[in-house]
């Protein structure tokens, strides 16, 4: 399509002269806006895609992907058996008892805070990957009877606790006496301390064995207040929850994770494509400086136009020459735009962490955003679409001032000359 001759001119074209400086900047600039836009797409959707990813691991992976509670929200009866029920379902891979409250946790000294305490046989709690294989101190093999509680490394770091150390669970939930109600209290002992990366779970999470739950909360020992449902696949959560329905025979509420996060993860996908959009106008208003940037190279080189016209070239040579000249300006922006996104995507955390100690300031707060470390994950289907994206705007906005190029008359040309 592109001749010798006109790669050789665009070439030169290209070349920086001092006649031309002005035009050679404007060019540069244009290939620094695309390279900046390109960039900047691709670490925007690589972070909220990680942002997505990682929350939704986390939260999945420590509350499980549905939870069977009792129809008149209660407390569950006779839930070995309902769990039985549940793991035979076809796309189920655990159901687990679990009892949970809301309590207030306080440490040794005065600090307290609140927090949810969480009770799991410890057989369940050693098979749970996002808690088992983030152990920081302590093990769970000392997470048995009914003294042993694991806590997060925030939570234990809030109450200045270590392994060995007694933490107080008190429950709004006390006990009605002559006197009025009296908060219910326990002292554990710190049997382990987890890390999950998530500062939600890490700065309130409690876990203590099952039978101690049902004695602390009261459920008794043949209740529990729900039974967390983990599946094969999550994005089939509501077909497993209609199969679980049909099999017990028992009415029951199922709350899946779809329901409990609908909002929030919606919310971040809204925010993921509005910076898409607002995004794509850096590329385009480098698609914009490239029109500029030929119309000035085609104004410029209007006399060597109409001489190239009058040795013979035709239109359509003329038309490829400025077509190559804005193309080389934006597949070369496009392809460091790339190069740079996916370098900075591979290094983003270590990025962060230099810029914290060069500014002296956190970036990336754990209470702000919810996790402890910036994730970025390449979708390589979306850095192709930005690419492309890039490629065709560039492309489009060589047309129109290719096509003047090409129109010029040499005739009028050497008069005003």
């Amino acid at each position: 399509m592109f001749g010798a001759f006109e790669r050789t001119v665009a070439t030169r074209y290209l070349m920086s002269r001092k006649s031309d400086r002005f035009t050679s900047i404007i060019g540069t600039f244009s290939l620094v806006g695309i390279m900046l836009g390109v960039a900047t797409l691709i670490i925007v959707l690589s972070v909220m895609g990680g942002f997505r990813q990682e929350l939704l691991g986390r939260i999945l992976g420590l509350n499980g992907h549905m939870g069977i509670y009792a129809a008149d929200r209660g407390n569950l009866r006779d839930f070995d058996a309902i769990a039985t029920t549940i793991r035979r379902q076809q796309g189920v891979v655990t159901a687990t008892p679990v009892v949970e409250g809301q309590v207030l946790l306080s440490g040794a000294g005065n600090s307290a805070t609140g927090g949810l305490a969480r009770g799991i046989r410890p057989e369940d709690l050693r098979t749970k990957a996002i808690v088992a294989n983030n152990i920081r101190a302590g093990s769970l093999e000392q997470f048995h009877g009914d003294d042993a509680v694991a806590i997060g490394t925030r939570l234990a770091y809030r109450l200045g606790l270590n392994i060995g150390d007694k933490i107080t669970l008190i429950s709004p939930q006390g006990r009605t006496t002559v006197i009025g109600t009296i908060p219910r209290l326990r002292a554990y002992t710190v049997a382990a301390i987890f890390e999950v990366g998530m500062n939600e779970y890490d700065s309130s999470y409690v876990f203590m064995p099952l039978p101690a739950a049902q004695v602390y909360f009261q459920t008794g020992q043949d209740a529990v207040t729900q039974i967390e449902v983990f599946v094969e696949d999550p994005t089939r959560v509501r077909q497993v929850n209609r199969e679980i329905r049909s099999a017990l025979n028992q009415p029951v509420r199922i709350v899946d994770w779809q329901d409990s996060n609908s909002s929030f993860f919606a919310a971040v996908q809204v925010e993921r494509n509005v910076m898409f959009l607002i995004l794509t106008l850096i590329i385009i208003v480098a698609a914009f400086n490239i029109i500029s940037t030929l119309i000035m190279l085609v104004k410029d080189k209007g006399k060597d136009i109409a001489v190239l016209r009058t040795m013979g070239a035709t239109s359509g040579s003329i038309m490829r020459i400025f077509l190559m000249c804005g193309a080389w300006i934006g597949v070369s922006g496009t392809f460091a735009g790339f190069v740079l996104g996916v370098l900075f995507c591979k290094n983003i955390e270590n990025i962060r962490q230099f810029v914290q100690w060069v500014i002296g300031a956190e970036l990336f707060s754990a209470e702000i955003y919810f996790l402890t470390q910036l994730p970025a994950v390449l979708n390589w289907n979306e850095v192709g679409q930005v690419v492309t994206l890039a490629l065709t705007l560039a492309l489009l906005a060589t047309i129109y001032p290719s096509w003047r190029a090409a129109k010029t008359d040499p005739v009028e040309m050497l008069r005003n000359e």
